[in-house]
């Protein structure tokens, strides 16, 4: 199995990063818009589709509220399995440490699903820190 993470720094207060990460069915809107151009609730899961036309079921796994984690599961697809979780620390007022880390199979799509979350961290950091412009995602 391939395990991709992906850590970042994010210069905004532990309270607002949480309220946009747990917002589970708003990541198009409030995490990563423009990188995840589309999200549709469903039963105990979302349907999301990334700006490189990917579309992907995202069942919910998990909440936890004193750790800050999140976390999620891929079924279907080309995966066998696919496990995440995002988890925040806050690293003063105004800065948090942001962990994303996913487990893959088969392992041949670590190299796509590590560029993706790579773009999909970068998305994550603007929006959250506040910037307006979006880039282009056409290609991952």
């Amino acid at each position: 199995m391939a395990t991709i993470q992906q850590e970042m720094f994010v210069e905004a207060g532990l309270d607002q990063v949480w309220d946009a990460l747990r917002d589970f069915n708003a990541v198009h809107q409030r995490l990563a818009p423009g990188f995840v151009t589309d999200c549709r609730a469903e039963e105990g899961a979302r349907v999301v589709t990334f700006a490189n036309g990917m579309v992907a079921r995202e069942r919910f796994v998990g909440l936890d509220e004193q750790t800050h984690r999140l976390s999620y599961s891929i079924v279907g697809g080309q995966l066998t399995h696919h496990n995440a979780s995002a988890q925040l620390f806050a690293e003063g007022a105004q800065r948090t440490r942001f962990v994303w880390i996913t487990d893959v199979l088969p392992h041949e799509m670590a190299a796509v699903i590590g560029s993706m979350m790579e773009q999909g961290a970068a998305a994550m950091k603007r929006t959250l820190e506040g910037e307006k412009e979006l880039p282009s995602f056409d290609g991952f």
